[in-house]
């Protein structure tokens, strides 16, 4: 677990019955986040996460920000019930800190992969992002609240694709 986060009290429950008869070689669970006081049931939720496993049977992988593990392909995984309970953002400038943080994390993650942030990605994937997360996945029934991560988080894609371009315009001179 990180820090920031802690076991629903079915979550409790499934884990340890799952250590009393360990048959799969990882277990996953959904993330449930609270923002600003407030539990984010839409837009951030499921949001499953691979938390149990038998380090044997994979390898850290992902990218930076979001490293995570991989499970081998011969493996078998469940998803366990409950929730884990992530204590996000207190407040709305601490996830716009994170957003700048983890946006420059990202972008220069993108560069030295090679990866390019075309003027269509720039333009496209904020407003994509923004319209999947409150319109398709419900984030506006989370009230203010849901509005806030969902433009938040539209706009990390924009910040992200943004220092991208502005990394191969200083490095490259293009």
């Amino acid at each position: 677990l990180d820090a920031d986060e802690a076991l629903s009290e079915k979550l409790k429950v499934a884990i340890l019955s799952a250590k009393e008869n360990w048959q799969y070689d990882g277990y996953s669970f959904n993330r449930l986040a609270s923002y600003c006081g407030k539990w984010i049931k839409h837009s951030w939720y499921p949001d499953p996460k691979l938390r149990l496993w038998d380090r044997k049977k994979g390898q850290w992988g992902g990218m930076n920000p979001h490293d995570t593990f991989v499970m081998n392909k011969d493996t078998t995984t469940t998803h366990l019930q409950g929730d884990l309970l992530h204590y996000s953002f207190y407040t709305i400038e601490e996830h716009i800190q994170q957003i700048n943080k983890f946006s420059t994390i990202s972008a220069q993650t993108y560069y030295m992969k090679g990866r390019r942030g075309s003027v269509c990605a720039l333009l496209f994937r904020p407003f994509w992002r923004f319209i999947r997360d409150y319109f398709f996945k419900l984030g506006f029934l989370d009230g203010f609240y849901g509005f806030v991560v969902c433009r938040n988080t539209a706009h990390e894609v924009f910040l992200k694709y943004s220092k991208l371009r502005h990394l191969y315009k200083i490095n490259d001179g293009k």
